[in-house]
């Protein structure tokens, strides 16, 4: 079985993902882990995150793997760094790379091509399981969510205007770059989660598929 969940930055795909995995005994993939991991890589490498002719190459030399939970690029973990802002910054641009896009969509599908799955991003259910048995499009207003991003940032966040205003800018450049934009599958489930709890999302997730 392959669950599908797409949706924007801070709408809780990757916290609920996790939840309904454990209850239903899925996989869980956290697809934007593994772009971070490669952005990390190439920043790392020092070379320009727009530079696509360099980045293909060096992705000709690149190995992908995931252990309990964590992405390895090259052997090395780099779950460490993920987070990190110029990781955070980066990541849009890198993501949107045609050949970054094909090398990370192949490596999913090989690695996961007969495991039951729950897998969470932006094109889940139309660029890389495009046949999946269930798809969820989870969403929530712009505000919600960057009061979510200041909750986690705790004493960090300097800003609220500051990180909605990042977060609306993700949005556009993720529904409108020219590879896997994020868009709602039309065959998808749509979950508006701005005044529902974790768990009652999770609930209507598990009653769906049950």
């Amino acid at each position: 079985m392959v669950v599908a969940v797409d949706g924007p930055a801070g709408a809780g795909k990757s916290s609920i993902a996790k939840i309904v995995a454990s209850k239903l005994d899925l996989e869980y993939i956290d697809s934007g882990a593994i772009y971070r991991s490669l952005t990390k890589k190439i920043l790392d490498s020092g070379l320009k995150i727009d530079d696509y002719t360099a980045i293909e190459t060096i992705l000709t030399t690149t190995e992908l793997n995931i252990v309990n939970k964590k992405v390895f690029v090259n052997g090395l973990d780099y779950s460490l760094f993920i987070r990190e802002k110029d990781v955070t910054d980066a990541v849009p641009v890198v993501s949107a790379n045609p050949p970054v896009r094909s090398f990370v969509n192949g490596f999913l599908n090989k690695f996961f091509g007969d495991k039951p799955v729950i897998m969470d991003g932006r094109d889940i259910g139309t660029e890389v399981f495009p046949n999946a048995d269930y798809k969820f499009y989870l969403d929530a207003s712009v505000e919600e969510r960057a009061r979510r991003r200041c909750d986690e940032l705790g004493t960090k966040c300097q800003s609220f205007e500051e990180i909605k205003s990042s977060i609306s800018k993700r949005d556009y450049n993720d529904m409108n770059r020219q590879i896997g934009p994020l868009k709602k599958a039309d065959d998808a489930i749509y979950i508006d989660t701005t005044q529902l709890s974790i768990d009652e999302v999770v609930n209507k997730i598990i009653e769906c598929i049950k």
